[in-house]
């Protein structure tokens, strides 16, 4: 199975808040084994497990075992998110269709099997916005920094209205209620069975949801229509092995040996699927390096040296003939010509 991702932009912006409250950018990193040159395009998908562990080193190194729920009330979604300015919601309803849509390109989660992560649920006379993945309590800080960004975002719609009347937990209290409490500003249940957010019967209708101008929302819209693709394309077995190489460049294990016991299956095996795709593990290796190598280079200024290195060649003229053949031109060449230090 596909190992479920973030994106580069939520893991940035929860570093960034952890730094700002005294952590070490690199001790964060080596705790959570992300490369942070991996960071730097905000598209990038990183492993969710990666993120896990990273939220859990941020709340020891922060001495904060609130931190998820100062992470949800701290940044805003619009940081993390293209949902939040996409626009085109007229209630409810329409944002959650938006949200389920799009949630999965900031933080893939495993459904409870029934349909959307996010739903709308009418109980005992009471509406009710659930949200419905599995094994929560196995990371709690999610529904945590979910939930507080959730709860934040909504105080500032317009109106005066309390669009949220209280707010339920399946785990137990984690022994910083006063947090809960001050944060979310209603009446927290723990040990509930739902992760639940009870909301005013008016968003359903008849409120108004900011806006953003057609040309800005259908840019955004188009633009997160190829991420969404992008995410899909990432089932196939070439997106399995691409995300498996990705994190093992730099070491130089990235053999097809090694991802065909990754994807628990022989070496002949993933040569055959590989090839109903039309592509060889050769193939991937080297488009990936390539794509990565530019992107090192271009966009997140990497010297050559170094690029070289991360994508996986320990000898700095092979990779020099490597990228002449990718692009035409030696890396020194390419990096003037985008005006990068090399």
């Amino acid at each position: 199975m596909r190992e479920l991702t973030v994106a580069a932009s939520v893991v940035r912006a929860l570093m960034e808040l952890a730094t700002s409250k005294g952590a070490s950018r690199k001790t964060l990193a080596d705790r959570s084994r992300i490369a942070l040159p991996d960071l730097a395009d905000p598209d990038n998908r990183i492993p969710f497990s990666k993120y896990v562990a990273l939220m859990r080193a941020a709340q020891r190194l922060c001495n904060d075992p609130a931190f998820a729920l100062h992470f949800g009330e701290e940044v805003d979604a619009s940081e993390i998110s293209l949902v939040h300015m996409m626009g085109g919601a007229d209630n409810i309803g329409d944002a959650l269709a938006l949200g389920n849509r799009y949630a999965r390109l900031a933080i893939e989660v495993d459904g409870d099997g029934t349909g959307d992560r996010f739903q709308l649920r009418r109980l005992a006379g009471q509406l009710w916005f659930v949200d419905a993945r599995r094994n929560p309590n196995d990371f709690p800080e999610l529904t945590e920094s979910t939930f507080a960004r959730m709860t934040c975002s909504m105080r500032k719609l317009p109106g005066d209205r309390q669009i949220i009347r209280a707010v339920h937990f399946t785990h137990a209290d984690p022994g910083y209620r006063a947090e809960y409490d001050r944060i979310l500003g209603v009446p927290v249940v723990f040990g509930s069975d739902m992760n639940a957010i009870r909301i005013d019967e008016s968003l359903m209708s008849g409120f108004e949801f900011p806006t953003s101008s057609p040309y800005v929302s259908g840019v955004l819209r188009n633009h997160a229509d190829a991420l969404l693709q992008r995410l899909e394309s990432a089932r196939s077995t070439r997106g399995h092995v691409e995300s498996l190489l990705t994190p093992l460049l730099h070491t130089g294990e990235g053999s097809m040996h090694l991802i065909a016991d990754k994807l628990c299956c022989s070496r002949q095996t993933l040569f055959r699927k590989l090839k109903a795709e039309g592509v060889t593990f050769e193939q991937v290796l080297d488009e990936l390096r390539r794509k990565l190598s530019l992107n090192y280079l271009n966009a997140n200024k990497i010297s050559v040296k170094e690029t070289a290195r991360l994508v996986g060649y320990s000898d700095s003229a092979a990779f020099s003939r490597a990228f002449k053949r990718w692009t035409g031109s030696s890396p020194r060449v390419y990096v003037s010509r985008c005006g990068s230090s090399p």
